[in-house]
């Protein structure tokens, strides 16, 4: 057992699982958090659903204009945005600053199935990817709201676990680079009556999924900025696929009905032989000239779920989901 202020005072990343019940123990372990970095001077930033992000305000008054604030349901709507384009550019930013403190929440009640396996995905390469960096990354976790299993993975993917105002290391840490495999898949079959499959290769694939990916957003109603994304992130996925296998790939796309589960969606998935080695691709920070995953970067800013899977005998899997306006024509 330790303290959390002892756990934060360590060279590399500190990456805790903050257990609360209710709102009065999500102030506790947040408000307090973060008034100590203010009082340092350390960069403090905050990344939550907007209630949270409210209730966390008014309890810090004034001093909330000292916190940068994101709302994770839109910066963090698809996990795999969320090491480069909102923690990792925070600490990226304040480098040389010191230590800085980061409050991120990419799991609550009201994530769909395949949000939260990414979601999990992503808490688990956290550890990977902030490893050596000066940052304290402290993620609440709502044990009224969520499930036990989620609890489970909660300290599955945190090797420190807060509750109560006690600190403690978890148990049930897991490999980081193992356990986000395991949740990416293999990813499951969707039953949908409305799928078109597509073998496409060099040099006229990309062309060609771009068209085909156009043709049916645009059947299944899907507004024409969010078609020419969906499009935009088809092609590039496609160009990988040239680029890397030298050998064909297979693009399927379809329509998903809303349901109870998951909202209605089109959906397309690039299959091809190859195998990514980095389970962090897609998810560093740099530009198009640092040429480490940009193509997977840009996918994951455009589309509203992207999911990777990557085996070395069964080839790589890129599934990308963008959300259909109610009433669209399915």
């Amino acid at each position: 057992m330790t303290t959390l202020t002892a756990a934060h005072d360590v060279g590399g990343l500190v990456h805790p699982a903050l257990f609360y019940a209710d709102d009065a123990s999500y102030v506790a372990g947040t408000v307090p958090f973060l008034r100590e970095g203010i009082e340092a001077g350390e960069p403090v930033m905050m990344a939550a659903p907007p209630s949270r992000l409210d209730l966390v305000a008014d309890a810090l008054g004034p001093a909330a204009a000292d916190v940068t604030l994101h709302d994770m349901t839109v910066a963090g709507r698809n996990p795999g945005r969320i090491i480069a384009g909102v923690l990792r550019a925070f600490v990226d930013e304040h480098a040389g600053a010191g230590r800085v403190r980061i409050i991120g929440e990419p799991i609550w009640a009201g994530r769909t199935p395949a949000e939260y396996a990414a979601a999990v995905q992503h808490e688990a390469l956290i550890n990977t990817a902030l490893g050596d960096l000066p940052a304290t990354v402290l993620c609440p976790y709502d044990t009224g709201a969520l499930a036990p299993a989620v609890l489970a993975d909660a300290q599955r993917t945190h090797p420190v676990l807060v509750e109560g105002g006690v600190t403690t290391a978890s148990t049930r840490y897991a490999d980081p680079a193992e356990l986000a495999q395991w949740v990416s898949g293999p990813l499951a079959e969707e039953d949908c009556e409305l799928v078109e499959t597509l073998v496409f290769d060099a040099p006229t694939g990309p062309r060609t999924v771009r068209r085909a990916v156009a043709e049916h957003a645009v059947r299944a109603g899907l507004p024409p900025e969010r078609t020419a994304d969906l499009c935009l992130a088809a092609h590039e996925t496609a160009v990988n696929t040239i680029v890397h296998t030298g050998r064909p790939g297979l693009l399927t796309v379809w329509t998903r009905e809303g349901g109870a589960v998951e909202p209605a969606a089109v959906v397309c998935e690039v299959q091809d032989s190859g195998w990514i080695a980095d389970p962090l691709v897609g998810r560093h920070p740099g530009s198009l000239a640092d040429g480490r995953g940009y193509g997977l970067r840009l996918v994951h800013q455009l589309c509203d779920l992207v999911q990777v899977h990557s085996d070395p005998t069964a080839g790589t899997t890129v599934r990308m989901t963008m959300s259909l306006p109610t009433g669209a024509p399915l």
